[in-house]
């Protein structure tokens, strides 16, 4: 299984014990998400909602391409990045 770069942004540190990059296992997305939960509890809800779908307000970059659908392949030695949506006025 595959090791998996993943920079966390800043406003979901505070799962991470502030840690701006973390490794995580898994072949896809869905997989990814999974281990990070596995290894930082929470951290998946606020990615994904309740019907398995990635929020709104987030983003997921494999390398530099944008991904919404979970069951996106990982191979190789890509990075995952999340994103979060700020909002203010």
């Amino acid at each position: 299984m595959n090791r998996i770069t993943v920079r966390i942004p800043t406003p979901l540190r505070s799962y991470t014990a502030q840690a701006a990059v973390v490794t995580a296992a898994g072949t896809t997305v869905a997989e990814v998400l999974a281990d990070l939960d596995r290894q930082f509890r929470g951290l998946r809800f606020r990615v994904v909602d309740e019907q398995n779908r990635l929020r709104k307000h987030m983003k997921i970059f494999v390398g530099e391409e944008s991904v919404r659908d979970l069951a996106t392949p990982l191979t190789g030695s890509v990075e995952l990045t999340l994103m979060q949506a700020l909002s203010g006025g």
